[in-house]
């Protein structure tokens, strides 16, 4: 099935592999909550046991340089995508409030982003990502 938008998420390239875990998670955690339409119906086994429903389409996860991320980030800006956030300063926080905080410190153009997702149209999406790479 070809849907007519598409979700990402875009990684700095050199976090270790537990941030990249983790800001994933978060990330993805931002387009569910403000595209309920992205998620399908819950899950349930053979043994009637349910399971919470997940996205109803693929989560693509590319990869790249800081740079690239921030371009990613602001070719979405350009574009009016559905987008969240996760900056550096993010790991040395230990809740929501004091995240929030950390990007409203920070001016949109010196976000730098560690990672970003976005969800859209699937055309506007492929334009904001150009030249990243899927996560390895």
């Amino acid at each position: 099935m070809r849907h007519d938008t598409k979700i990402a998420i875009v990684l700095r390239d050199d976090l270790a592999d537990w941030q990249k875990l983790n800001v994933t998670a978060f990330l993805a955690s931002g387009v569910a909550a403000s595209a309920p339409e992205t998620i399908g119906q819950p899950y349930r086994d053979a043994d009637g046991v349910g399971y919470l429903a997940i996205f109803g389409q693929p989560v693509l996860v590319f990869a790249g340089s800081g740079a690239a991320v921030s371009r990613a980030h602001r070719r979405a800006l350009e574009r009016n995508l559905s987008m969240a956030v996760y900056t550096e300063g993010m790991f040395r926080t230990g809740n929501d409030i004091d995240n929030r905080a950390v990007v409203a410190s920070l001016q949109t153009a010196l976000l730098e982003p560690v990672g970003i997702a976005v969800h859209g149209d699937r055309k506007a999406v492929d334009k904001a990502l150009k030249d990243l790479k899927l996560h390895p």
